[in-house]
């Protein structure tokens, strides 16, 4: 009986897997027509100066995680997944950043961001410092500091923004404002005495001063704003939750104090209170919605923490009251975390709510002067495979092809490299997929080694790009390479000997009038 059972879920599984129109080669060849077609426009480049700049990095967001992302999306929309597209798998160019960072071959999110921000690649550990400074080490900081593609935009009269999903403290953001020996000195609570007495500052403390007039950071992270022991306002009651500063500072007043007189500072912690603002009458927006990090989008109490997507919104509408023009980081950090925890699904929704966030800002938006990037910091030992057939849930087990390929114990689609989800339940046998809800938000999918954490991968990470200059995102660069082009295409940083409109290239389309108007010259 079992057998019959099988071979009838292997038909199940196969039933209807291929439309109707893909059975026809002309649909595959109509396809790729129009995909030629849209290439050869690409040879009339677009090298406006870009106004605005906007960098989206999806925290942990590897090759691998952006093709299962894309599936999700899809079958999200009720499709097969596999021939959905992702908004960026819109923009027209694509290149390669290795990740290295200059002492570590798989790296973390600091180094990395130290390169994608400030154009310099860095240590691991260590955030707005050159390759001279040691992790932990306070001491070896002073004259090593760098500075970021958000300074040189504000340097240049931008509008500057940060939003993000994790704490405004967290590697990702800290990179474009803060110079710390060490990513995890969030406030001064957690400081060693050596650093302290060293006159090394902490990043909370870092965001306040640094560069105060940063006019939009939102994301998590209130603790580290608040004397050690106060209360959250959201959760009174828990005591992980409360306020971590040693030198009993308030930064939330410290960062409103700062702010020029007539100038309206608003800070929020609520989703209704963000909502609610008359952005035409803020001058400067700080939004601490938890804190930590933020909620997993699938698990948002959408009443009291905005979406991604809704900081955004808010963000963008602010920055472009600016007539020079804005640059802003926007970051799925949560995508990271997913993975840390072998939560495949966390990671993938964020990955997804990105993607979200990435679309309204296509709209809000024009690509004849604003440039888009998006990439990674890094990619995960995060895999997906097992001959799956077409539409298979992105979360669900193979569907057996025939009952020779049958066991009792399928392999799971999604598996980890490594990380917490290593389960041995008998000699020599692993967990049964088929005996968990493997569907669950929270289920942590296999992995071949045992750690308490998942790890980052090594690989290479996508940047796609759209947008004036967006054709010099190309091949595979360093990744330190980003910010420079990013700052290049927007005539700011150090690089402005060619901004002069007489500097510039003739585009490709200019060439032919060019020849024929110099060929009736001659004649």
């Amino acid at each position: 009986m079992k057998p019959l059972l099988v071979l009838l879920l292997a038909q199940l599984c196969s039933a209807s897997l291929v439309p109707e129109r893909e059975k026809d080669p002309e649909y595959w060849r109509r396809q790729a027509q129009e995909t030629l077609r849209n290439a050869l426009r690409l040879q009339r480049l677009n090298q406006n100066v870009a106004k605005n700049l906007i960098l989206f990095l999806g925290d942990g967001m590897g090759v691998s995680t952006v093709t299962a992302a894309r599936i999700l999306k899809g079958q999200l929309q009720h499709g097969q997944g596999e021939e959905s597209l992702l908004e960026m798998d819109k923009f027209p160019f694509v290149a390669l950043a290795k990740t290295y960072n200059t002492n570590a071959q798989v790296p973390d999110s600091a180094g990395t961001a130290t390169a994608y921000l400030c154009g310099v690649k860095a240590n691991e550990g260590t955030l707005g410092v050159s390759a001279g400074v040691t992790r932990d080490r306070c001491n070896t900081t002073k004259g090593q500091e760098v500075t970021s593609i958000l300074r040189w935009a504000k340097d240049a009269g931008k509008a500057v923004g940060i939003v993000t999903t994790t704490r405004v403290t967290h590697a990702t953001p800290s990179a474009a404002y803060a110079h710390s020996a060490n990513r995890d000195w969030y406030s001064d609570g957690e400081m060693p005495p050596d650093a302290l007495e060293g006159g090394c500052k902490d990043i909370a403390r870092q965001l306040v001063e640094n560069i105060p007039d940063i006019e939009v950071i939102l994301g998590g992270g209130r603790k580290y704003m608040y004397p050690k022991n106060v209360s959250d306002v959201e959760y009174p009651q828990e005591e992980k939750h409360r306020g971590t500063r040693l030198d009993h500072r308030n930064l939330v007043q410290a960062w409103q104090d700062a702010k020029p007189r007539g100038k309206v500072a608003e800070y929020v912690w609520h989703r209704r209170g963000l909502l609610a603002l008359n952005l035409s009458r803020v001058d400067f927006l700080l939004g601490l919605f938890e804190p930590g990090d933020m909620v997993y989008e699938l698990d948002r109490n959408n009443e009291t923490d905005p979406s991604l997507s809704e900081m955004v919104s808010v963000a963008i509408r602010m920055l472009q009251k600016n007539p020079r023009g804005f640059f802003l980081l926007v970051e799925g950090g949560r995508i990271d975390h997913g993975h840390h925890e072998g939560k495949a699904k966390q990671a993938l929704h964020e990955a997804v709510e990105l993607d979200r966030a990435i679309g309204l800002a296509t709209r809000l938006t024009s690509t004849q002067d604003t440039l888009s990037v998006v990439t990674a910091d890094h990619s995960h030992v995060f895999t997906f495979g097992g001959y799956t057939p077409r539409g298979n849930p992105i979360f669900g087990e193979p569907c057996p092809a025939t009952v020779a390929t049958w066991t009792a114990n399928p392999s799971p689609s999604i598996l980890y490299g490594n990380g917490p989800g290593y389960k041995i339940v008998a000699v020599r046998a692993r967990e049964n997929v088929s005996a968990v809800d493997f569907a669950h938000a929270d289920y942590q999918a296999q992995s071949a080694v045992p750690l308490r954490q998942e790890t980052h991968g090594g690989e290479d990470v996508a940047v796609f790009a759209r947008g004036p200059m967006a054709h010099l995102l190309h091949g595979v660069h360093e990744q330190n390479y980003i910010p420079h082009a990013m700052a290049y295409a927007a005539c700011i940083g150090s690089n402005r000997g060619h901004c002069n409109a007489a500097a510039r290239p003739a585009t490709p389309l200019l060439l032919p009038f060019l020849s024929l108007l110099l060929l009736l010259l001659l004649c």
